[in-house]
């Protein structure tokens, strides 16, 4: 088992109330609630991936408990603008978040001062869904799998460009590790304000390491080509492309989530009524089909499974970033 998957089978165990206790009693409970619009602030921008995900949930939201949510976004400095909004909204139940892999698992060991504790400042409700990681080709790529292309750059060192996001991003951090993991060398190429994928459609770029859904519809074209993914099994949605465990890198592990949660100090009746809506939300046919049609799984849980899996992604990526010598202050 994967260090994720040790705790959040432990924490399966862990009593929610003890969980639910953390966050506090600061506001009173309202077993009403909610009585008005409830805002997800969301630290990206709109129109973006996350956003539409994001946007998906507040829509189910609002079908299961009779008010409307909606979305208001805060994107700026690597998700740190909307992730200080979140953590010092009201604690009333009115204010929730989209915490994601890069602003509460990563973004914390990249910078030595925050506005904001990624640790202390939320109650984790539920994880909404995870997305696997893909070695992205263009086509012109020879290899036809992980394990090739490793022979190859081994042969022959940084003779393959790979797209990054910018340095600390999690294309950058996936492409690093992969390197470490593998005991290769390929050249990092950062993209800080444009989206890396024309040239690497127009192969003046061979490669990318990247959650799948900025990619799967050109990968299911044939304009690019998936030569690994993560996850403990094949991805139903691409079966033919192996898994980086079968092709012998069983510890390179990134995925990306976005997950529910709140403000610390929302009252734990508010929390577990957004708990018990969030379950509902992964019984949706539609939003599961949709996860899945671009490389993802809807998957939520309760909120000691959703603390345990933050503090686990967390401490997985502080070592991949410690290990890449990343900082960004």
């Amino acid at each position: 088992m994967t260090p994720i998957q040790k705790l959040v089978a432990a924490a399966a165990a862990f009593p929610l109330a003890a969980v639910l206790a953390l966050s506090g009693t600061t506001a009173n409970a309202q077993p009403d609630y909610p009585t008005k619009p409830v805002r997800i602030i969301a630290p990206f921008p709109a129109g973006s991936g996350p956003d539409a995900n994001a946007r998906e949930l507040a829509a189910e939201l609002t079908k299961i408990l009779g008010q409307t949510f909606y979305v208001e976004n805060r994107p700026g400095a690597s998700n740190i603008i909307g992730t200080e909004v979140a953590a010092k909204a009201p604690n009333d139940g009115y204010s929730l978040y989209i915490g994601t892999t890069s602003s509460l698992s990563v973004v914390p060991h990249l910078y030595g001062k925050l506005p904001f504790n990624a640790e202390r400042d939320f109650a984790p409700i539920s994880l909404l869904g995870v997305l696997n990681t893909g070695l992205i080709a263009t086509p012109s790529v020879q290899a036809k799998d992980a394990r090739e292309l490793i022979a190859q750059l081994k042969a022959r060192p940084d003779s393959i460009n790979v797209a990054t996001q910018g340095i600390g991003s999690y294309s950058h951090l996936s492409a690093a590790w992969f390197n470490r993991e593998a005991g290769v060398k390929s050249n990092l190429v950062p993209y800080n304000s444009n989206s890396p994928y024309a040239d690497l459609l127009a192969g003046q770029i061979q490669l990318m390491f990247d959650g799948l859904p900025a990619a799967a519809t050109n990968v299911q074209a044939g304009k690019l080509k998936l030569l690994a993914i993560t996850g403990r099994e094949r991805h139903p949605s691409f079966p033919g492309v192996p898994t980086f465990a079968e092709q012998g890198l069983p510890d390179y592990t990134p995925i990306a989530w976005q997950g529910l949660l709140a403000p610390a100090g929302t009252a734990p009746a508010i929390l577990e009524k957004l708990s018990s809506a969030m379950a509902k939300v992964c019984q949706s046919p539609e939003l599961a089909k949709k996860w899945r049609d671009y490389g993802g799984e809807l998957r939520c849980n309760t909120p000691a499974e959703f603390t345990a899996f933050i503090q686990a992604d967390r401490a997985m990526w502080g070592k991949v970033i410690r290990a890449a010598g990343v900082r960004l202050d």
